[in-house]
Formats: C-alpha cells, structure tokens, sequence
C-alpha cells in the first residue's frame, strides 16, 4: 500500500511538468484576442530571451528616455548615449529579484512565485545588440508601439504623486526593479505577461505562454 502510493506520488512529479509543459504548447497555439490597431510607420523591438523568461527590448528613442527617465533616479542611465536598448521585464518580487539563472533558485523562493507573489517590473539598459543571440525582432506600426508603451506605463504600480516605487535589489550596476501591478502565479507568469502587452499592442499571440518555448512557439505560429 505504501509503495503503491509513493509510486503515484513519484509519477505525479514526474507528470505534472509534463502536463504543464504540453498545455502551454496548447495554449501557444490558440490565438488570443488582441487590439485592432491602425497601421503606420514601423518600429522594431525585440524580445530578448533570458534564461528564464522573455524581456521587452525597446529602441531607446526621445519618447522611450522621456517615458522612462523617473528610472535614472534609481540607477538606471536612461539617458546615457551609448545606452541603445531598454529592457522591460515582468515577475515575481520573491523570484525575480533573486534569480538571474536557474543556478540562482531558492526553494522559497520558487514556492512563492508558484502560489502567489507580488509583480515587480525590471527595468536594464543595452547598447549595441547587433548579432546577440536569443533575441527575436518584431516589426510594430507607430499606433501598436504607443500602445504597447501605454500598457508597460500603466504596469507601475505608484505612489500618491504618480511617482514609480523603486525597490532595493540590483542584478549589476545599470538595472533597477519597481513595483508592478497584478500578481505573479504559475498561471500567470512572467511570459503569460508578456503576451498580454502583446495582445494589448495588437500584435496576435497565443491565449496561454506560460513557458519560453511557449513564446517561441505563439511566434512561430501567430507572427511568423
């Protein structure tokens, strides 16, 4: 009886993984509902792979160093010349913060992020980006870029003034986190995030992206 029921409990671990894996594939695959926007003159971002997640990485223009220069104050050079990316990312404030590799896990702090965890948002500057792999590029019209912007501004969480609330972690000496709206699970992780500002910026994507081969998958089959 004992070892009837360590053998289900075995094969549950194996499976749920598993299972999780396969319905996030699934979920790639079933497109989303997205913003109809206009056309217009195109903007080029891109999605840079970390080994965990996704990232935003947005062209550091006028409109990108104006929208995100409350984040010089925290650390990150916005405005330094040779800063050509931004990057934008979204997570768990107990994981996020703390990991930056798979190397860097800690049980509690996997645990939180998996039944509930307050959001952060990670903000990081780039120069050139040229020829760095994992980075898979996207063309947005001018509306579908204003949106995309809007839905990462609106992902702050404030204060009373509107100000962005900085947290104390640092991965390096460029980056910063703030806090964020929404909550962090393993139904809504940091790349089922990402494909909701996606699907806000009227880019189609997949319903369900829990995972980065899930992202890659929703590209594949919905942007092409």
């Amino acid at each position: 009886m004992r070892a009837r029921i360590l053998l289900r409990a075995i094969t549950a671990v194996i499976c749920l993984p598993l299972v999780y894996f396969g319905a996030g594939f699934v979920g790639a695959a079933i497109p989303g509902r997205h913003a109809d926007l206009p056309g217009g003159t195109d903007v080029l971002i891109g999605l840079a792979r970390a080994p965990i997640h996704y990232d935003f990485l947005l062209p550091m223009s006028p409109e990108v160093r104006a929208q995100f220069g409350f984040a010089e104050a925290a650390g990150v050079p916005v405005s330094a010349p040779q800063a050509e990316w931004l990057l934008v990312g979204w997570g768990s404030q107990a994981f996020y913060t703390t990991a930056g590799s798979y190397a860097d896990m800690q049980p509690g702090a996997v645990f939180t992020a998996i039944t509930g965890d307050r959001a952060v948002l990670h903000l990081d500057v780039a120069g050139d980006a040229s020829g760095v792999d994992g980075i898979r590029y996207l063309t947005l019209s001018e509306p579908q870029y204003a949106a995309l912007l809007a839905r990462l501004a609106a992902d702050f969480q404030r204060d009373q003034t509107g100000a962005a609330l900085p947290l104390a972690a640092h991965f390096n000496d460029h980056d910063a986190f703030f806090e964020a709206k929404g909550r962090f699970n393993i139904f809504h992780p940091c790349n089922v995030w990402l494909g909701e500002v996606l699907r806000d910026a009227g880019v189609p994507f997949g319903l369900w992206t829990p995972t980065p081969q899930a992202v890659e998958m929703a590209l594949r089959w919905h942007v092409g």
